[in-house]
């Protein structure tokens, strides 16, 4: 009733045939590289006994949600790439839109729970079993994914109850909020402010204790006399560290910003980064730098 919109069209890729059909082959490589080596990483925690431990729990939580992460946004990529009718309903539209934001919030909420893992692993060695036991993992999981669940509602219910008119040409190759926001001819100003501020306490908050987790293993790691010590203190974080570094980059550059101003393709160059590359690199990065992982594989 708030809409006049059934459906949209989305523009995506502003490119030649031949450019869209190489950038499917690409996507689809990827997007399958993507699936099997997170459940790749999924099976072989759930198979070794040696690494039924809170730190990889966590990872096999990582690696599923990259898998439903991905899933959220790259198929609807791919047939679009090659579809001559690029549309999708508004209801879907909508429903795309909740699962991206609840997961990305999620995933916010499992990599600052992951850090704190490793600071307690690293900083607090001896009580380390006694804090993280099996039941508090579970909390810490579970509430990540409870809390990234019901982050999703506001954003997706402010955003559906916009009139948009006759205009329905999203130029982004998925729902995104920037898009909908300038596609949408109701003042969006109240709309805007509130997705900023949540997005500035989810990412921020999540950021920041990501940060001071850090900050407090390198004060520790620096303690340690020796520097094979030192290396191999490090070694055990760093994979972590780098997942943390390249998604809250990409997040951070795209919501954390009060005006939805940024050229479309600047928002699809960085949409790419953490919807499409991310979701691979955790496989790639848990599995070639953990030495434990690869003896269990």
């Amino acid at each position: 009733n708030f809409t006049s919109v059934l459906e949209f069209r989305l523009l995506g890729f502003n490119s030649k045939p031949h450019s869209q059909i190489l950038l499917f082959i690409v996507v689809l490589v990827i997007y399958i590289l993507t699936i099997l080596g997170n459940i790749i990483i999924i099976s072989v925690v759930m198979l070794e006994p040696q690494l039924h431990s809170p730190m990889y729990k966590f990872i096999q939580n990582l690696s599923f949600l990259e898998i439903c992460y991905t899933t959220t946004v790259v198929p609807e990529m791919l047939a679009n790439l090659l579809a001559k009718k690029k549309t999708i309903s508004f209801s879907g539209c909508m429903v795309q839109l909740y699962f991206f934001v609840s997961l990305g919030a999620t995933e916010c909420y499992l990599l600052a729970v992951m850090a704190y893992d490793r600071f307690l692993a690293v900083c607090e060695p001896l009580h380390y079993s006694v804090v993280m036991t099996p039941e508090s993992y579970t909390c810490l999981a579970v509430g990540s994914w409870a809390t990234g669940v019901f982050t999703g509602f506001l954003p997706c219910l402010m955003v559906s109850r916009l009139n948009f008119c006759h205009n329905n040409l999203i130029d982004h190759f998925f729902c995104d909020i920037s898009p909908l926001l300038k596609l949408s001819c109701s003042d969006t100003k109240v709309t805007e402010a509130v997705i900023f501020i949540l997005s500035l306490l989810v990412l921020l908050s999540c950021f920041l204790l990501t940060l001071l987790s850090y900050l407090l293993i390198i004060l520790s790691i620096l303690k340690i006399p020796s520097a094979s010590g030192k290396r191999t203190t490090f070694s055990t974080c760093s994979s972590h560290l780098v997942v943390v570094t390249i998604y809250y980059g990409a997040m951070i550059s795209m919501y954390v910003r009060p005006t939805y101003n940024l050229s479309s393709e600047h928002n699809k160059a960085v949409s790419v980064l953490y919807t499409v590359v991310t979701p691979l690199l955790n496989p790639v990065i848990y599995s070639l730098r953990n030495k434990a992982f690869k003896k269990a594989l």
